[in-house]
């Protein structure tokens, strides 16, 4: 009977639990899915400058931000091919704001002749909101010919929302 309690109370030698070993590998291969998944769909955002100067390969997935020329702007309803030109605005919004608001900005890139322009392609219908000088948020692709193929194409008028602003909010 003496030996029956040394053996209980010597200490185990470790024996790895399969739970934690199943959990352990369900977490890699998790880990995994979630990393390759990401390198897949990433987007890179660009400004029309960085595209021109070929920061973006052609074909690469890339989101781009600018203003768009009104007098450009060409729809086709029957086949829904929409074609515009935009120039190139700043991507920093501190930046924005010290050259005196988004308005300012879109005016003045619109009428600068000396910006970096790209000629978008779209398919689909023609938003409501694309005008001279509205801001044009664009995911797509940049085809070998030079034109920006949009996938994706969202509008925004910052002079649609200036009489919105209470007065005690305004400088």
């Amino acid at each position: 009977m003496e030996e029956n309690t040394q053996k209980e109370k010597s200490p185990r030698q470790f024996k790895p639990n399969k739970f934690l070993i199943g959990g352990v590998l369900m977490l890699a291969a998790i880990a995994l899915l979630v990393i390759t998944s990401l390198k897949g769909n990433a987007q890179y955002y660009l400004t029309v400058d960085e595209l021109t100067a070929g920061k973006a390969k052609a074909g690469n997935n890339v989101r781009v931000s600018g203003v768009v020329l009104g007098d450009t702007i060409q729809y086709d309803a029957r086949t829904l091919n929409l074609t515009f030109t935009v120039a190139h605005i700043p991507g920093d919004n501190d930046e924005i704001e010290t050259l005196g608001g988004l308005a300012k900005v879109l005016h003045e890139a619109s009428i600068d002749p000396d910006a970096n322009r790209i000629q978008v392609s779209y398919n689909g219908v023609k938003p409501d909101l694309l005008t001279n000088e509205a801001q044009a948020i664009m995911t797509g692709a940049l085809g070998e010919d030079g034109v920006f193929y949009a996938e994706e194409l969202l509008l925004k008028c910052p002079s649609r929302y200036e009489d919105g602003v209470p007065s005690q909010v305004a400088p």
